[in-house]
């Protein structure tokens, strides 16, 4: 899904509650993660696992004059520079800011965990620093019942993402630091996590850091019938997904991205399509290892209907606008829905029930600052 230089994703519309067509239904029923028919799962410690690149996200509310000390503009998304150093000392020390557990997977995980409720139900791994912002990151998650296992580095501070906000605008610089820096050995050192799990969740933002700890995660899950669910999250990501050398795409049962994701990942596979709903067709058809459960591809396009394809077969979802009254940041909305979604596919419920979820999780985050939300939902 489309994403911006803090890993959240962009949008005012959600998927909307118009129900998913019986054949979707009916398919997803046919294997044992989604069934429909069959009570809802029990939810355990550690049942869904995230790998990601965890940011700790810093909300602040100022003026214009701050945007020009640091040489920002308004509504900018950059990676910081070295003149942006000063700026999060500042954050830290002149202002009282908003900490959130950030990074688009780990904002993804948090969403699945609030609904859930369970604690500990959601685990996530990525790589922090040896320093105060990866103490405040862990404790930031820890608060909110994800359990956190945080590869330490040494040398590198843990990644950031300052989040000015001037009247409406809100400017986004993140410094990825020791985020960059994870390994596979870790996810070796704590494989009982990867054993303990039946779900997993991984951004494509993971594959420039460690291609090796998904391929390992992604042949743990075929080995053991258990589900990979993965998001295209950028354009420039997709030749990871298309590489043959990697061959990711053989390990995924279902697969999140927006149209123009879909266009690039399609034009670097091969895959002749004239419209969306052919690219997730045809997405959704390619080689798969696991044959016992079909893929199921489910493609933004901002405004226009969600589609999503499975086993030879198209249901597109309208969207839904929000009142623009409600709207307070539209940051994290994209993953909020696929948190949603999460939620509900690790209790075993139906596609359309996972859709309801994730448009309930989309609503609610985009009437807060920040991927953020009330203490309890209300989703029922």
């Amino acid at each position: 899904m489309h994403t911006n230089m803090s890993g959240t994703t962009e949008g005012s519309t959600y998927p909307s509650d118009n129900n998913t067509q019986d054949t979707l239904t009916q398919n997803a029923s046919s294997s044992n993660p989604q069934d429909t028919n069959s009570e809802k799962s029990k939810i355990y410690e550690g049942v869904l696992l995230g790998l990601g690149n965890p940011l700790l996200d810093m909300t602040i509310t100022t003026d214009e004059a701050f945007l020009e000390k640091y040489d920002l503009k308004a509504n900018d998304a950059i990676i910081a520079e070295k003149k942006h150093e000063a700026m999060f000392e500042e954050i830290t020390e002149r202002y009282k800011p908003m900490f959130v557990a950030g990074g688009a997977t780990q904002n993804t995980m948090r969403v699945a965990q609030w609904l859930l409720g369970v604690p500990k139900s959601v685990t996530f791994v990525g790589c922090v620093g040896k320093d105060a912002m990866g103490s405040v990151l862990k404790e930031t998650a820890e608060n909110v019942g994800v359990g956190v296992h945080y590869q330490i580095h040494e040398s590198k501070n843990t990644g950031k993402c300052g989040a000015i906000i001037t009247g409406e605008n809100r400017s986004l610089v993140t410094s990825l630091g020791a985020a960059r820096s994870f390994t596979h050995n870790f996810i070796n050192e704590h494989w009982e996590l990867i054993e303990r799990a039946k779900f997993f969740y991984i951004g494509g933002f993971v594959f420039p850091v460690s291609a090796e700890s998904i391929k390992e995660v992604a042949e743990h899950a075929c080995d053991t019938d258990k589900t990979l669910i993965m998001n295209l999250s950028a354009p420039f990501l997709c030749e990871y997904f298309a590489d043959p050398d990697i061959g990711i795409m053989q390990y995924i049962d279902i697969l999140f991205g927006n149209e123009t994701e879909a266009a690039k990942f399609c034009g670097l596979q091969g895959i002749k399509a004239d419209t969306i709903q052919e690219m997730a067709l045809k997405t959704a058809a390619l080689p798969k290892k696991n044959t016992g459960r079909e893929r199921i591809v489910i493609f933004t396009q901002g405004r226009d209907p969600t589609i999503i394809a499975t086993d030879g077969r198209i249901t597109e979802h309208p969207i839904c606008p929000i009142e623009k009254d409600l709207i307070k940041d539209t940051n994290g909305c994209g993953d909020a829905f696929v948190g949603g979604f999460l939620s509900q596919l690790v209790q075993g419920a139906s596609l359309d029930e996972c859709l309801r979820c994730g448009n309930y999780a989309a609503r609610t985050v985009i009437q807060y600052f920040g991927c953020t939300y009330p203490s309890k939902p209300d989703f029922k």
